[in-house]
């Protein structure tokens, strides 16, 4: 990459709106423009020529069912590079105003989806709890261990088929920006994250990243990895 190159890519983020597009998009999900427009506070046709920007640039793709355009994160290398900006500049660490405000503040620091993983303090206990016992080898980077890959194929009822074939890492760490910790990142920590959805132990806040530990997920939580319960009890 050329310095002219890398001049651009950084420019697509040097704008609040497009900005607030792209951190709304770590949800993993692929929003309409008239959606990411009303979270922007911005003009229909405002939000389109910023998504223009942003697809052209890759960072976004686009699809066009009927009459409406979705867009979403071209994919977890997007997604990275928008977690780490983030982590970089300090995201979270200004006061909130208001009440609803502090709510949603508390409700992404607790537990979320940073696009395709969990975040925040759940996904942080989540992976130390990995690392102590033995299935996650953060030694010198990141790595799922044998007794880790058989935890995530058997307790946890990933099929190994979903694990194989893929030019995605199979475990990496992202910088959690409200923890200042590391999250499992990954084909592990996707696998993981849609698990939990699938089994019921995390579920949606609103529309949101924000997420919910279910009683069934508390318990999960105990039962796989033996969590403290003040390490997560607070994103119940």
């Amino acid at each position: 990459m050329s310095a002219t190159e890398l001049a651009a890519l950084a420019g697509l983020l040097a704008d609040r709106t497009r900005a607030e597009f792209c951190l709304a998009l770590l949800d993993g999900r692929a929003w309409t423009v008239g959606e990411l427009a009303a979270r922007a506070g911005v003009a229909p046709a405002t939000a389109s020529e910023h998504l223009d920007r942003l697809v052209a640039g890759g960072l976004l793709v686009q699809r066009r069912q009927g009459r409406h355009r979705y867009v979403c994160l071209a994919g977890p290398e997007a997604a990275e590079l928008v977690e780490t900006l983030a982590g970089q500049a300090g995201t979270g660490t200004a006061r909130p105003r208001g009440l609803r405000a502090a709510r949603a503040s508390a409700a992404l620091a607790g537990a979320r989806t940073c696009y395709d993983h969990l975040a925040g303090r759940l996904g942080v206990a989540v992976t130390g709890a990995m690392v102590r016992r033995g299935l996650l080898d953060l030694t010198g980077g990141c790595a799922l261990t044998g007794v880790g890959l058989e935890w995530l194929t058997g307790p946890v009822g990933v099929a190994p088929e979903l694990l194989r074939a893929t030019r995605r890492p199979m475990a990496r760490v992202c910088l959690d920006w409200t923890e200042r910790r590391p999250h499992l990142a990954g084909v592990a920590g996707a696998r993981l994250c849609s698990r939990a959805f699938e089994r019921g132990w995390v579920r949606r806040i609103g529309s949101g990243r924000a997420v919910r530990v279910t009683p069934e997920g508390a318990a999960a939580l105990v039962d796989l990895l033996g969590l403290d319960a003040t390490e997560w009890a607070e994103v119940r």
